[in-house]
């Protein structure tokens, strides 16, 4: 039967496109009780339940191995609260259907069924060549412990004479990060990984309290990382549809490549507006300070009583300004959407170019520590089926990319200029005001006992000199309040740093081809220079310097 979907559903899954989906992952005993299944079931729609409620916005899906026990036990009770499923199969299904009794037959058929896709695990763990059934399970197994938010574990809590592809290794897995990928690290552990374990005794088990829930993890990480993954989806749901694909060529490209892009596009375009509101908000915050310092060197110089006023009234509107900046944290969100935005494009690189290195386990260790939900984000976005063509990226990757550092490096040294020449003819108004008023004091002035010059109202001029020397001072503070902030010789440094590499790896590939080193190593540097890039932004935060 054919399931027909009105426009309001496949109007959401439309907006979910543009979404990093919350995703949990399943890890369980094949034996568990029989008389528990009821309270196990009704813990695990409680605790996906409450996840729900907690991120209303975001999409939420299982990652499941549906082996005969908890996984199908757990795949079932996500069906009953409308939980999509992802099946990750350590093996062919075919094979794997051998491990089924007739009736549990039935219920994995149908929740393969019902799955948005089916993944069998690429060999790419790096583990034993030789896979035997067990190898392939814990390949799975690790493969949705790494692709998964939250691991969500109905285990009886017992480590003794448990299997490397057991329940209590894969939580391992998740807290120590206790396994090694063919590349880099593995990149969960405690701190970027929660394990919900649902006290599970196996089938002759005298042990009561079947379905008692036990957090294991880090507490604060994991409430970080569901509330910027929820602000992100929210957030999505107002960014504009994605501009001109990055790819030439997307009528072919797999739903994991589709997905990347939507969220990348709304990531960027989120950047985008955030980093206008964040500029905006230096430009006032520079106007408003450089006027309070000119109004106070007039109420000051000028004895102007009434410039009191007006410094106060800027004051009080430079704090207001730099308060909603701190409660909007626009600041904060135009860095990290870029970050992801950043390393969504790279991944969608490899991915288009038939590469299987998933951008989270080369992320740099500070970005891993720094911006976790991306890292997780990352993770659940790169679950799905193993690449299967092979393009050329010189053209859409390589060279693009020069091009772009190139002309940004171009606008840059632009905005540099600029701001020497303005610096510079601040600093040669200050010095000819600076000699203009010894040369005053020297022929009209103070001086000299008897000034050759005399000239009435001489404390009029020398306030006017006061005021102006003033006034340029105080302009060079708006100049070092805005475009300070811009970091403008670190951008040129890095825009010619990275046309530099493209031009170098482009000439490589010309030479040696489209190896998977020198991919791996352009989205290394690539990665890399987002994270350094990041960390003198973050020193840019708004602030109001008088």
């Amino acid at each position: 039967m054919t399931e027909r979907r009105n426009a309001g559903e496949m109007g959401q899954e439309h907006m979910n496109e543009k979404k990093i989906p919350l995703t949990i992952g399943i890890t369980g005993h094949l034996n568990p009780r029989i008389r528990d299944t009821l309270a196990l079931r009704d813990a695990v729609k409680r605790e996906l339940t409450k996840l729900r409620t907690r991120c209303p916005h975001t999409p939420m899906v299982m990652l499941c191995s549906l082996a005969r026990g908890a996984d199908l036990l757990c795949a079932e009770a996500a069906e009953e609260v409308g939980v999509s499923l992802r099946a990750v199969l350590p093996m062919e299904q075919a094979a794997y259907e051998e491990d089924f009794e007739p009736k549990d037959l039935a219920r994995l058929r149908w929740q393969l069924e019902r799955a948005q896709s089916v993944i069998t695990v690429p060999a790419e763990t790096g583990e034993a060549e030789e896979k035997d059934r067990d190898a392939l399970f814990r390949q799975a197994g690790l493969y949705i412990t790494e692709h998964s938010h939250i691991l969500l574990a109905l285990w009886d809590g017992k480590t003794e004479n448990q299997s490397d592809c057991g329940t209590a290794a894969m939580v391992d897995a998740a807290l120590r990060g206790a396994w090694r990928p063919q590349r880099g690290m593995a990149c969960r552990r405690a701190e970027n990984q929660t394990v919900l374990h649902l006290l599970t005794p196996r089938e002759g088990s005298a042990d009561p309290g079947a379905g008692t829930l036990n957090m294991l993890g880090d507490r604060k990480k994991l409430e970080e990382i569901l509330t910027r993954t929820e602000e992100f989806n929210r957030l999505a749901e107002t960014a504009p549809e994605g501009g001109e694909s990055l790819l030439p060529e997307t009528e072919n490209a797999d739903p994991v490549m589709k997905k990347l892009e939507a969220v990348m596009q709304a990531a960027d375009s989120l950047s985008l507006r955030f980093a206008r509101e964040y500029r905006r908000t230096m430009g006032i915050l520079a106007v408003l300070g450089t006027a309070v310092a000119l109004t106070f060197l007039l109420y000051d110089e000028a004895n102007l009583t009434w410039m009191i006023l007006l410094c106060g009234i800027a004051l009080m509107a430079a704090m207001v300004v730099l308060n909603r900046a701190k409660r909007s944290d626009r600041h904060r969100r135009y860095i990290e959407y870029r970050m992801l935005a950043e390393a969504l494009r790279v991944q969608l690189f490899l991915r288009y170019a038939g590469s299987r290195t998933e951008t989270q386990r080369i992320m740099t260790w500070a970005e891993q520590q720094e911006t976790p939900w991306i890292l997780c984000a990352m993770c659940a976005l790169n679950a799905g089926k193993a690449p299967e063509q092979i393009r050329d990226i010189r053209e859409c990757w390589v060279e693009k990319q020069r091009l772009y550092h190139e002309k940004a490096r171009q606008r840059t040294e632009g905005k540099s200029v600029r701001n020497d020449r303005l610096l510079r003819l601040a600093g040669t108004c200050t010095v000819v005001l600076y000699f203009g008023g010894i040369l005053f004091e020297l022929l009209c002035g103070g001086l000299a006992p008897h000034p050759p010059i005399p000239v009435r109202n001489a404390e009029t001029w020398r306030l006017i000199l006061k005021i102006l020397l003033g006034t340029i001072s105080v302009g060079t503070l708006f100049l070092a309040s805005y475009y300070g902030k811009m970091s403008l010789e670190r951008k040129k440094a890095d825009h010619r740093k990275m046309e530099a590499l493209f031009r170098t790896v482009g000439a490589q590939m010309e030479q040696f081809g489209q190896t998977e080193e020198l991919m791996e190593l352009l989205a290394r540097e690539e990665l890399t220079e987002n994270g350094n890039w990041s960390s003198y932004q973050r020193d840019n935060a708004p602030e109001l310097n008088i």
